[in-house]
């Protein structure tokens, strides 16, 4: 028997008990060993996801780290055993969007584990074993639970091309922050600027390779001044403020959604600096195979930022430990 949360509706759940799923053609059954909790799995228990990007009833659970159980017919039976990672976005391959490398938008539809497709708040989950990433037989699976924040990350520092030298900026010290600055440190920036308002998040972003930390009522001098700036945190201004940290000709990547849809991006700004401006959503199967490289090489170390781990009963807790602005990232450990 194996155990899983589901969410029959926002703010509704239950533990349940139920034989393991059997892999289909093609699947892979994977046992979960870690499971991160973020601020999507907070606003998926509270329905404050943007429409169309749930489904309710649903096991959560998008970020995780496991061992391949067993595999279905037509799925290569080396994977059995093998210590892997996952994409979350269940793409076809076959339309425009996907053969153009954007797996994320694939034509088909919205398809992810944890928000419309069970996730991995349970002690195995099924999917696709082409999603699969292995990992080395050393791999710290513990860690490797952060890679697909890490993936997300990637796709913004992807978008903007970092190239040694330039002074770069993160808005956000959170864990997607704190993961973009170990990724941008890997281009040797001249400076790597943190905007964060919680002083609790000074020792995380100085460990992660920031030079400074700011508060956002400290950086209307550092205005015009960064090469290129990634916004993390998905709050009431930060993407304003991404913008208006960028130097003319500079590159500005949006990866938080932000809880105020009143915020705005100064339009005039962006055309009077001639900014490229990028949006991110998810992250592309050339993301991941970024991220789980710079894992690999020790580039990406996320273990640190780990700083509770929980029970899968203890799931409610876990969210609300997650908006602590003293938390890294939780893990739940089924």
């Amino acid at each position: 028997m194996t155990r899983s949360i589901v969410l029959d509706e926002p703010g509704v759940w239950r533990l349940v008990t139920a034989d393991p799923p059997e892999p289909g053609p093609g699947e892979a059954l994977i046992r979960v060993v870690a499971a991160g909790v973020c601020g999507s799995d907070r606003d998926l228990y509270a329905d404050t996801r943007p429409a169309g990007f749930a489904a309710y009833p649903v096991t959560p659970g998008h970020e995780w780290s496991g061992t391949v159980a067993a595999v279905g017919p037509g799925a290569d039976p080396a994977l059995v055993a093998a210590k892997v990672v996952g994409e979350g976005h269940r793409s076809c391959l076959t339309c425009d969007s996907c053969r153009n490398g954007d797996t994320n938008l694939c034509a088909k539809g919205y398809d992810e584990t944890g928000f419309t497709s069970p996730g991995a708040f349970a002690e195995y989950l099924l999917l696709p074993a082409r999603l699969l990433h292995v990992l080395g037989d050393d791999a710290d699976l513990r860690a490797a639970a952060l890679l697909e924040p890490a993936a997300v990350a990637a796709a913004g520092v992807r978008k903007v091309g970092p190239r040694p030298g330039e002074s770069l900026a993160v808005i956000g010290a959170g864990t997607l922050g704190v993961l973009t600055l170990q990724l941008l440190g890997a281009y040797s920036p001249v400076e790597l600027v943190v905007v964060d308002p919680r002083r609790e998040r000074v020792e995380p972003a100085l460990e992660a390779g920031a030079t400074a930390f700011r508060s956002p009522d400290e950086i209307g001098p550092l205005n015009g001044r960064f090469d290129a700036v990634v916004e993390t945190a998905g709050a009431s201004g930060t993407a304003h403020a991404a913008v208006r940290l960028a130097r003319r000709g500079g590159r500005v990547a949006i990866l938080g959604i932000p809880g105020d849809p009143a915020d705005s991006i100064p339009t005039t700004l962006i055309v009077t600096r001639h900014l490229a401006l990028h949006t991110v959503f998810g992250s592309t199967s050339a993301d991941w195979a970024h991220v789980v490289r710079a894992f690999a090489a020790g580039i990406l170390a996320p273990a640190p930022f780990v700083t509770d781990e929980l029970p899968l009963e203890d799931y409610e807790q876990a969210l609300k430990l997650s908006g602590s602005p003293t938390a890294g990232k939780i893990l739940l450990r089924p």
